[in-house]
């Protein structure tokens, strides 16, 4: 059995500290403007190249987050970060944006890459696409069970990093636009306002429970299966906690490792102490999810101020020496005092001293070298092995010897902490195509077959997206000039792929050839199912060179962010045809629980179907939050939800929209009748303003 790394967060330089005090093998941390906790303390220029010195020096790795979603305005500086980042020795980077990806890997080829959790992976192939394009190491979803995880690490070359410990978000990572549409606050930029922590009602006035809140979780038991599956790395949330919080966790996910053993009845109180929300939860490891793994944690709840002081003082003494060295010493008459040192990495080095003298009184032994080489107290290293050879009758002082130890030890530091020699290349030019289009064709989604009538497909729209389920269960479909495309489910698991490409082939057969993929992981489904790929709104398009990403990847279009502004669309250099959401009620988050059976309770089949009488699951269900704003729940593919925003985005109005270069302008339906399908087509159609309640989403204000 491989030990997995134990991966550590580290939001400040204290918290790094108490992290490597505490026994983490590497920690991660954010420098600059493009990391998913801007909100953590993070490192200024200084502390971010002595966090790389100090952490080398005593042999654990620095990861750096530029996970974070970027503009085509951003990308250079974000280049740059990364770039600035290599040359100092940083071990990997972790990202999210396609487009940032994709310069990374040709601009610094030889810079390590780790697909962030951000990126939404959750399946071997969309695993084994990240490893193809460079990522050796991939973050999967929280959400992966044990049976997930196995098999995504049977199926892909790549690392397999997994979190075990601290907070849980309700939607899957990369897929959350609760708090940018609410606050504009873009938890893919950074800047989440943690609305699931709120408090809220279901179908009703707002409440006082906490639906969306979920427990911490807590795999510090299942550490030993981890290591036999081949999991690669551990990872410890918590960037925005506090040093001391870091120390307890760290410490104690350390031991287990090193034990091999599962933790006792006082290391899980000092888990919860450090920090819980009402206990943990290991639910989703076990496959399971359900109303027991929701948990709050009060404003005013106790410090552990023993177990923290504790931690303080650990890490605070920096007594921790996790670098083996091996010294051999050599004294003869007339020459210099010659000291080797090399560790366990293969570093080594030699330096020299003085000329010993002839001894008037007392001669210096071996031994008495050995003892004073071999204290290392205070510095990174402990001294595995020593050998002195001294001739006899030579004199050397303490002094002397201590100081040729100190050079040694230094010039043993330097050695470790040189940065790895790594090229840096041109950033290469987008590809020449220009996509614009002078006015984007109207396509459509829908939810439900219901919403495809006669009258809609009257309104002649270029495309018609649907569930791959939806379309899979009409008998036929429609006369049409308009394109069919299915939509595959915007999460599943490598289980389900053998259902999907049944459906993809009964649709196919129907007429449907092209599937709107809004995962990288369903890319190898699409290429099996041998249909045309069209992006999705998930894949989460920010910049030009995600679009050129995608191009490379065969997709035909591209759906662009919701979070980016008019302009931003406007400047994209569109190498392939792209798409706006011009109306519909924007997707919040997509949970790997059933809202509805949380709160109301569904009838499940033994394959975890909701069977219920109308399928309340399915749809009429809403969030209340404390404004009485309600937010529509949809049951979608899995027994999952997906909560919609409270008011639909509404554009008819506006010519911006037009004026972007987009080719398509995509009319979401979700919650509307048929009836109301085909008005506010016609409304687009005719430019018409809106008397109802409607946001113009963030297309003019933008996000944080």
């Amino acid at each position: 059995m491989d030990r997995p790394e134990l991966l550590s967060p580290a939001g400040s330089p204290e918290s790094l500290r108490a992290a490597v005090q505490h026994g983490a093998d590497a920690v991660y941390l954010g420098w600059g403007e493009f990391n998913a906790r801007r909100s953590a303390k993070n490192f200024s220029d200084e502390e971010f190249r002595e966090a790389l010195r100090y952490c080398h020096a005593r042999g654990v790795r620095v990861f750096l987050t530029l996970n974070t979603l970027v503009t085509d305005r951003e990308l250079p500086k974000a280049l740059e970060t990364a770039a600035e980042a290599s040359r100092l020795g940083i071990d990997a980077v972790l990202v999210q944006d396609w487009g940032l990806f994709d310069l990374l890997r040709k601009a610094l080829p030889d810079l390590p890459l780790h697909a962030s959790t951000q990126m939404s992976v959750f399946t071997s192939g969309g695993a084994c696409e990240a490893a193809a394009d460079g990522c050796e190491r991939v973050v999967i979803a929280r959400e992966c069970s044990r049976e997930d995880t196995k098999t995504i690490i049977e199926n892909c070359p790549a690392e397999i990093e997994i979190f075990v410990h601290g907070a849980l978000c309700m939607c899957y990572s990369g897929q959350c636009e609760m708090s940018a549409l609410i606050g504009g606050r873009s938890g893919n930029r950074g800047r989440c306002a943690q609305p699931c922590r709120l408090p809220y009602g279901v179908d009703g006035k707002a409440g006082k429970k906490y639906p969306l809140s979920l427990k911490d979780s807590c795999l510090a038991g299942e550490l030993q299966d981890m290591a036999d599956m081949g999991v690669s790395c551990l990872k410890l949330e918590g960037r925005m906690k506090r040093p001391e919080y870091v120390a307890v966790i760290a410490r104690i996910y350390s031991t287990l490792l090193s034990e091999n053993r599962t933790p006792t009845a006082a290391e899980e109180q000092e888990l919860e102490d450090a920090f819980s929300r009402s206990g943990f939860t290991d639910w989703y490891w076990q496959g399971r999810r359900g109303s027991g793994m929701f948990g709050t944690r009060g404003e005013n709840a106790p410090e552990p101020r023993e177990l923290f002081a504790a931690a303080r003082a650990a890490y605070e003494k920096e007594s921790r020496q996790s670098v083996d060295v091996h010294m051999s010493c050599r004294a003869a008459s007339g020459e210099p005092l010659t000291l080797t040192l090399w560790d366990e990495d293969g570093h080594s080095v030699t330096v020299t001293g003085s000329v010993p003298e002839a001894a008037r009184s007392r001669a210096v032994t071996a031994e008495e070298m050995e003892t004073r080489l071999g204290k290392t107290g205070g510095t990174p290293y402990r001294c595995a092995s020593v050998h002195a050879e001294v001739e006899e009758g030579l004199s050397l002082p303490a002094s002397a010897i201590n100081a040729l130890r100190r050079e040694g030890l230094e010039a043993l530091t330097d050695q470790r902490i040189a940065p790895p020699q790594r090229r840096r290349l041109e950033a290469p030019p987008l590809p020449e195509a220009d996509c614009s289009a002078a006015e984007p064709e109207f396509t459509v989604s829908v939810m439900y077959a219901r919403q495809i009538t006669p009258e809609l497909l009257a309104l002649n729209p270029a495309r018609i997206y649907a569930p791959v389920e939806v379309l899979a269960s009409m008998p036929v479909l429609p006369e049409t000039d308009a394109r069919w495309c299915a939509i595959l489910p915007r999460v599943w698991r490598d289980r389900d792929e053998k259902e999907l490409l049944k459906l993809l082939s009964i649709v196919k057969e129907k007429g449907v050839t092209a599937v709107a993929a809004g995962n990288i992981g369903h890319f190898s489904i699409a290429k099996k199912a041998e249909m045309e790929l069209f992006g999705d709104y998930g894949l989460n398009v920010f910049n030009s060179r995600s679009l050129a990403y995608l191009q490379s990847k065969d997709l035909r279009s591209a759906c662009v962010s919701f979070e980016l502004r008019f302009a931003q669309i406007r400047d994209l250099t569109k190498v392939i045809p792209t798409e706006a959401i011009v109306y519909g009620r924007l997707p919040l988050m997509i949970t790997e629980n059933c809202l509805v059976q949380n709160s109301i309770g569904c009838k499940l089949d033994q394959t975890g179907r909701c069977v219920s009488e109308k399928a309340p699951c399915a749809g009429g269900h809403c969030l209340v939050d404390r404004t009485g704003a309600a937010f529509p729940m949809l049951g979608v593919y899995g027994h999952r939800t997906e909560l919609q925003n409270s008011r639909p985005l509404y554009l008819a109005d506006r010519s911006d929209y037009r004026r972007c270069g987009l080719a398509y302008a995509r009319l979401r339906f979700t919650t509307e009748s048929p009836e109301e399908c085909v008005e506010i087509f016609r409304a687009y159609r005719e430019n018409r303003s809106c008397t109802g309640e409607f946001t113009r989403g963030l297309y003019e204000r933008g996000v944080e």
